[in-house]
């Protein structure tokens, strides 16, 4: 397998813990955003979207990061991201989507650029736009969390699913931009816990081949 990434890329961030927590061997392949190597051959010819990550699985192309992780539970079924039951199948997809679908695509490279070059938004502004939907975000990830029956060590229970996968490097990413995370402890205490694993170390984004300071 061939993962193509970028080592401060939260998508990609989430598709490597997954393949560290099954143990799985991959070819990784650095595409550098901020210099814009996504939009330039071979990448470009290798991804519709020009965007990270991008999975070759044999003859395989896959992209979106859920998309893969699923993909790679379903082709090495253990250990499993998603729970045996549908109603905690659910409940964990629900838990990664509210990061994947409602946090992170207002605030991806993308939109942060947008933000500055095209509405000539301020440094300080575009950080003020940053920590308030994380922020926020993180709070209703909080009112799942805290509380719930299901709520274990990790999102679901005491072993790492798709979710823990989504939270960490959203948690990364709120810790970079100065986030406020003191009013999400459930969020918190579980991002702490996933950082003992040895898969969420080994996968974070300064143990990369193409990390940078």
């Amino acid at each position: 397998m061939k993962l193509h990434n970028y080592f401060r890329s939260s998508a990609s961030f989430r598709v490597r813990i997954a393949l560290a927590l099954k143990g799985l061997d991959y070819e990784y392949v650095p595409v550098h955003l901020v210099k814009g190597e996504q939009l330039q051959a071979p990448f470009a010819q290798l991804s519709p979207e020009r965007l990270v990550p991008v999975l070759q699985d044999g003859d395989q192309t896959l992209s979106q990061s859920l998309a893969i992780i699923e993909y790679l539970d379903e082709t090495h079924p253990e250990p499993p991201l998603l729970p045996a039951d549908p109603p905690g199948r659910a409940r964990v997809r629900a838990l990664a989507l509210d990061i994947a679908c409602e946090i992170h695509p207002l605030n991806n490279l993308r939109v942060l650029r947008y933000l500055v070059r095209q509405l000539g938004v301020s440094d300080e502004a575009k950080n003020g736009w940053y920590r308030h939907w994380v922020e926020t975000g993180l709070e209703a990830v909080e009112r799942q969390l805290a509380g719930h029956p299901a709520t274990g060590r990790y999102c679901h229970g005491d072993t790492p699913t798709l979710a823990d996968c989504v939270l960490v490097p959203q948690i990364f990413n709120a810790q970079r931009f100065d986030c406020r995370l003191d009013h999400v402890p459930t969020v918190m205490k579980v991002f702490e816990h996933c950082m003992q694993h040895p898969a969420f170390i080994a996968a974070q984004p300064s143990r990369c081949p193409d990390a940078e300071a």
